[in-house]
């Protein structure tokens, strides 16, 4: 009875009695009777009947303190057997919860595997929104980073991290969040190690609308500059169009008519060689701002 409660303990507060079957070692008749003594001891809840039932812990302090008597290693091990038999055989509790993969390859220390698992499981609660969620397990991804010895893979996996973190910030707390600008310095610093030009050029604007929005006006212009200058010098187009747009942000506020004419002129010239022009995002309000500022300024 005891080994069965200590593997449900690993298995978290609620399990299934399948998922508890693939998992414990033992004989189906040996396992159903220890789990209908710890039902029976009023230690477990079940809702329904083997094979199909779910066990609940009558307490987070039962689950706690059967947790407590596992020596380390062995909760490594049960953890790693709990990630392998998971994927192997529930892909759709991988998909549906990427943040149960990710307790368990962190308990395990199968670093690589949680880093993945936190932020797929970050993404998906900025997907539906959940932007506070989202950002507590991109942390949490982050925080393994440091555990993992230099590679390609750290860096491009941390570039990730970053950027979902700066989105998840943006929408929770807005441009205000105090660590936007070193979130997104790092993905900045990180895009240029591993050559990834697009998210480069996204950390850069955003950077750019980090410094905007705390009025650092100076720091903006420079930054305006490196980005048309990044963009002159890779002939890229999407790049050199940004930083048109940056510089327009800080013409619209240090300068005048006639200079936002001229910035949006050069900006549509980019625009003119783009193909497939994306129809979401800043790019629509690019197009718009680009003819209505060339009307103005002509």
């Amino acid at each position: 009875m005891r080994e069965v409660a200590q593997i449900g303990a690993a298995l978290g507060r609620q399990f299934s009695h399948e998922l508890i079957g693939a998992v414990a070692a033992m004989p189906q008749r040996q396992l159903d009777e220890a789990l209908a003594q710890l039902v029976d001891a009023e230690l477990m809840y079940r809702r329904g009947t083997p094979p199909d039932a779910e066990y609940t812990f009558k307490h987070a302090l039962v689950q706690d303190a059967a947790y407590s008597t596992l020596l380390r290693s062995r909760r490594q091990q049960l953890h790693a057997r709990i990630a392998a038999i998971l994927e192997d055989r529930f892909p759709e509790m991988v998909a549906a919860q990427p943040a149960l993969l990710a307790q368990h390859c962190t308990e395990a220390s199968l670093i690589e595997k949680a880093i993945a698992y936190w932020l797929s499981a970050g993404r998906q609660a900025w997907g539906r929104s959940a932007t506070a969620e989202a950002v507590a397990l991109l942390h949490r991804g982050l925080k393994l980073v440091p555990a993992l010895p230099d590679s390609h893979w750290r860096r491009e996996t941390e570039l990730d991290l970053q950027i979902a973190l700066g989105q998840a910030l943006t929408a929770s707390r807005g441009w205000s969040a105090p660590e936007l600008g070193e979130v997104y310095s790092r993905a900045r610093e990180l895009a240029l190690t591993v050559n990834r030009p697009r998210t480069l050029l996204f950390a850069l604007w955003a950077q750019f609308s980090d410094y905007l929005n705390r009025a650092d006006l100076q720091r903006g212009r420079r930054l305006a500059t490196e980005l048309l200058d990044l963009g002159d010098t890779a002939g890229d187009a999407p790049m050199q169009v940004m930083g048109c747009d940056a510089a327009r942000a800080r013409a619209s506020t240090l300068e005048n008519l006639p200079r936002l004419a001229h910035i949006w002129r050069r900006a549509f010239l980019f625009l003119i060689q783009l193909r497939d022009l994306p129809t979401r995002g800043c790019w629509p309000t690019i197009c718009w701002s680009c003819y209505r500022y060339i009307r103005l300024g002509s």
